[in-house]
């Protein structure tokens, strides 16, 4: 071999190496489970499921909602963490989980948001409700509607803490959507769901997610469990800047949750990569308007675009840019002008619009004149 291909080889070896190795894809596995979802958190990417929008018992899973409509509360100014909460009979008495509030007494929200999510205490939870609501009833109702808001179409909530009800309903796809509504909307309290104890009264109490010890990238959410629901588990774990999100709901035991949910999470890290193609917010193309206050556009995405795709299939994914014609002012923000098809291996997988980045009024009178004449030659 002359030096000449010697060093072409060479060079082709050394970009080869360099290159993310493809993983062999395998079908989803099987899990032992009523109902189950995998769900890249970024990308909204299902990477596999059964019975996802089968009605279903969540138990405790309520808790996240219960979690989020307290967060959203404290978002709003209308409670704070230092509030005190005088515990009430109601929520003294309540069965199941507990983080041993007593009645009569004073517990700050603080407390009491630690021990619903990290004791799973059906106390805490109806002593947040009705500091909120006024009573858990009510507050069901404000539960009720965060879910339409976050197109939780299959779910009903007739209670705070998940405690069995006919009409007390989620699906594996609600209940990620709103874990997922979470994890996104509060960065600030999501830490507290990978808090493995929590001691009130002299007590302290384990969080029962087992992956919590097993698995470092796991990082939440939350357990549930009645005779009628089984032993359910949403996981959320991050692994280098890929974030995955599962549910499995209906399985026998608390082993098997932990079990059934670490499988979910293995497939999808070791199959799937998630890539951010575009910044939410930046200029990916400058278009020309007509009869406008400025000549030139920024176009681009709203929001950070993410891409989930079979690991070391990159540059199988191809973008392709489709941009109106003859955009005239005024234009407002966020309006669209165009479209971004993603087609990977050939098929399209997502399309996703092309916005403008700022408002544009109409120019003044000469300045119309002169663009007009302009067109006639465009």
């Amino acid at each position: 071999m002359n030096p000449m291909k010697a060093f072409l080889a060479l060079l082709c070896c050394l970009f080869l190496a360099g290159q993310p190795e493809a993983a062999p894809m395998a079908s989803p596995p099987r899990i032992a489970a009523t109902g189950h979802l995998l769900m890249d958190f970024h990308s909204g990417k299902v990477l596999a499921e059964n019975n996802a929008d089968k009605r279903l018992e969540p138990a405790s899973l309520t808790k996240i909602m219960t979690a989020y409509t307290v967060f959203k509360e404290l978002e709003a100014g209308n409670i704070g963490l230092n509030d005190m909460v005088l515990v009430s009979k109601k929520a003294w008495k309540t069965p199941g989980s507990r983080m041993f509030i007593e009645v009569g007494k004073k517990v700050s929200v603080d407390d009491l948001i630690h021990g619903m999510i990290i004791a799973s205490g059906n106390d805490a939870c109806v002593a947040l409700a009705e500091h909120i609501a006024g009573s858990e009833e009510a507050f069901a109702i404000l539960m009720n509607k965060h879910a339409v808001e976050l197109g939780m179409e299959n779910t009903h909530f007739v209670n705070a803490t998940g405690l069995p009800d006919p009409e007390h309903y989620t699906t594996p796809e609600d209940i990620l959507k709103v874990t997922r509504a979470v994890i996104a909307e509060f960065p600030q309290f999501y830490p507290l769901y990978s808090i493995r104890e929590f001691t009130y009264n002299g007590i302290t109490q384990k969080n029962r997610n087992r992956l919590l010890w097993r698995d470092p990238s796991v990082d939440g959410v939350k357990t549930g469990h009645t005779e009628a629901a089984g032993y359910c588990l949403v996981t959320s774990a991050k692994r280098e800047n890929m974030r995955l999100m599962s549910v499995v709901m209906g399985t026998k035991s608390d082993e098997a949750r932990a079990r059934e949910s670490q499988t979910l999470l293995n497939y999808g890290f070791r199959f799937y990569q998630t890539h951010r193609l575009y910044n939410g917010g930046a200029s990916l193309k400058t278009v020309r308007v007509w009869k406008g206050e400025v000549e030139n556009l920024g176009l681009g995405v709203e929001e950070d675009l993410y891409v989930t795709i079979p690991r070391g299939s990159y540059d199988k994914l191809k973008a392709r840019v489709e941009i109106r014609d003859s955009i005239m002012a005024p234009v407002r923000q966020g309006q669209q002008l165009g479209t971004i098809t993603l087609e990977h291996d050939g098929e399209i997988i997502r399309k996703i619009p092309l916005v403008a980045l700022r408002s544009v009024r109409e120019g003044g009178f000469f300045h119309n004149m002169v663009d007009s004449m302009l067109m006639i030659f465009e």
